[in-house]
C-alpha cells in the first residue's frame, strides 16, 4: 500500500498530484490516490490531464462537491470519509461520464443536493451510507425518483418495484414498514421466488475495497464480494 503524499496546507496542488500514487485498481481502472491529505476543496485537477478513470479523494476534509475541470475520462469518484455537505449543480459539464460515486461517511442531509446529480446521465452507482440522508424515511425511493438513471444504490440493485413506487409517489418516500416490505418484494410476477439475498454490485464493492483504509473494512467488503 502506498503512503499518502503530503499536501501543502491542505490544498490539492499540482505538485501533490504529481507526487501521488498512480496505478491500476481492482476494477482495472487507472487511478490516482489522493487520500488522507487534509484537502479541504477540490481544485487544480486539471493537473491530472484527464489521464485517470478513477480519482480517490477519500479521508480528506472536502466540504462541497465542486471545482472539477473537464474530465471526460473519469468514471469513478471516491470521496469516503470527507465532510461533504453540498453538491454543486451542473457537474455534468465537467465530469459527464462518471458512473460510480461513493460518498460513504459524509454529511449530506438534503435530497436537493442529490437532485443536483441528475445531470450525470451515466451515473449508475451511488453510495450514501453513513450520511444523514440515508436515515430519512423512504430515502431510497426519494433518491431513485431524483436519479432514475441509477442501477445500484448503496450496493443494492434498484428494483423494478422501487422504480414504480418512486414514480407513483412522486419521490415522497414511504414509512419504515412499507420500506421494509418493498425490500422483500420480488421484482416482477415472472420471478420464481423472492431472492433471499439482495443483489450486490461487484464493481462498486471492488471500488470500495480499493479505497478502504482499515483491515476490518477490507475484510467486510471481501466477504460481501465472495457472497455476491
Amino acid at each position: 500500500m502506498f503512503a499518502p503524499a503530503l499536501g501543502t496546507s491542505g490544498r490539492l496542488t499540482t505538485e501533490l498530484i504529481l507526487r501521488s500514487p498512480q496505478y491500476m485498481n481492482a476494477c482495472s481502472e487507472y487511478e490516482i490516490d489522493l487520500r488522507g491529505n487534509k484537502i479541504s476543496a477540490i481544485e487544480n485537477l486539471g493537473g491530472t490531464e484527464n489521464q485517470f478513470d478513477s480519482i480517490d479523494l477519500s479521508d480528506n476534509e472536502i466540504v462541497k462537491l465542486e471545482g472539477f475541470p473537464l474530465l471526460p475520462k473519469l468514471k469513478t469518484l471516491l470521496l469516503n470519509n470527507n465532510r461533504v455537505m453540498r453538491i454543486s449543480k451542473n457537474l455534468e459539464a465537467s465530469i459527464p461520464n462518471v458512473e460510480t460515486l461513493v460518498l460513504t461517511g459524509n454529511r449530506l442531509t438534503n435530497i436537493t443536493d442529490i437532485q443536483n446529480l441528475s445531470g450525470l446521465k451515466n451515473l449508475k452507482r451511488l453510495v450514501v451510507i453513513g450520511n444523514g440522508i440515508a436515515k430519512l424515511p423512504g430515502y431510497r425511493l426519494r433518491i431513485i425518483h431524483a436519479l432514475p438513471q441509477l442501477k445500484m444504490l448503496d450496493f443494492q440493485k434498484v428494483k423494478l418495484k422501487e422504480r414504480q413506487k418512486a414514480e407513483s409517489s412522486g419521490g415522497q418516500g414511504m414509512g419504515p414498514e412499507e420500506d421494509a416490505a418493498m425490500e422483500d418484494a420480488p421484482q416482477d410476477a415472472t420471478m420464481e421466488a423472492p431472492a433471499k439475498k439482495k443483489p450486490v454490485d461487484v464493481t462498486a464493492i471492488k471500488a470500495a475495497i480499493a479505497s478502504a483504509t482499515t483491515i476490518e473494512e477490507v475484510q467486510k467488503l471481501e466477504a460481501a464480494l465472495l457472497n455476491a
